[in-house]
């Protein structure tokens, strides 16, 4: 078994990670973060933006630095849920069925425009992103960790979509945009297409599957003060009486929260969580766990817009109440 790194250790991998990412997915740097933040916390993300804005080239970016398998699904109005977890065939040599395993066999499976197959293949993918397994004809085959879904959504087009259920977007620990880039960046992407000479490019990887689940192991050394851990609660459970929502986060919300905010908290080379931490990660991390009003919805008023609001709100712990005064110098 791989040893457990330190958190410093943890936090060096991870700044290299970012750095060779950052060489294919330019001017991004915070919304990476976020995802890298999920995966380090064991989580799924789900990436919703426009067209072209960096979302696949990012998945498999993680993918290639991360040394993890690759596979890509792109999900279609007639994507069966056996495209996905594979099925039994006939094998003519041994006159018997055996198993074919789906593109759900992976490290990192990009689950590319989520929101254009329907329901039923949506769910295929609720027990494998879960519980870490599939079951196909009553037998069950576990999947080989680390497993971790990115998930792709065009928030903009809406005909022949069909949106993800509460119950499904809860199972992704974020959801993060990446957005435009600035004429300086989208400059940059053109420059860096020019000096390469070719389109595809290749990272390196940083580290394997191995060492990304003993990172995973390094986060769980990371420390939570009860206060810090108690102002997670707080603000999922702020989201539930705010009077713009029909649905506020449910209390996997609040434990989401705290799993990324300690992730983040080693990416920005820490051992331990301060609220800052935590809202950073919030509107990620609660965004898409809150529902609102239907007579907003042709409003301003969205998911991220009541967690900034929930967090100037609900007060910050101070640095003495949270456990981490520590002196200068």
């Amino acid at each position: 078994m791989t040893d457990v790194p330190t958190p410093a250790a943890t936090s060096r991998l991870a700044a290299e990670v970012l750095d060779q990412v950052e060489r294919a997915v330019v001017g991004k740097h915070d919304a990476l973060a976020l995802v890298l933040a999920g995966v380090l916390a064991g989580g799924h993300v789900l990436i919703e933006d426009l067209p072209g804005l960096g979302k696949t080239l990012a998945a498999r970016s993680f993918a290639q630095t991360l040394g993890l398998r690759f596979t890509r699904a792109q999900f279609t109005p007639d994507l069966l849920p056996a495209d996905l977890t594979g099925s039994f065939v006939y094998d003519q040599r041994t006159a018997d069925f055996t198993f074919r395993p789906g593109p759900l066999f992976t490290g990192l499976l990009l689950a590319d425009e989520i929101n254009r197959t329907p329901p039923k293949t949506q769910a295929a993918l609720l027990e494998a992103m879960q519980e870490g397994q599939v079951t196909v004809e009553g037998e069950t085959f576990p999947l080989e960790a680390p497993f971790h879904v990115l998930a792709t959504a065009n928030p903009v087009e809406y005909e022949g979509t069909y949106p993800l259920p509460e119950a499904q977007l809860d199972r992704f620990l974020m959801r993060v945009s990446f957005g435009y880039p600035t004429r300086d960046q989208e400059w940059d992407v053109l420059q860096r297409r020019l000096d390469r000479r070719q389109e595809a490019q290749q990272l390196e990887a940083v580290t394997d599957a191995a060492g990304l689940r003993a990172m995973q192991a390094s986060i769980e050394t990371v420390t939570v003060e009860e206060s810090v851990g108690r102002y997670c609660v707080t603000l999922a459970a702020a989201t539930r009486d705010h009077p713009q929502v029909l649905m506020g986060s449910s209390p996997r919300g609040a434990l989401a929260l705290m799993l990324c905010a300690r992730a983040y908290a080693v990416i920005t080379g820490r051992d331990y969580v301060v609220p800052e931490d935590v809202k950073h990660v919030a509107a990620a991390v609660l965004g898409h766990r809150v529902t609102i009003r239907p007579e907003l919805w042709m409003s301003d008023v969205t998911g991220a817009s009541v967690v900034r609001s929930v967090l100037a709100q609900v007060p910050t712990p101070g640095a003495r109440e949270s456990g981490f005064e520590r002196p200068v110098g």
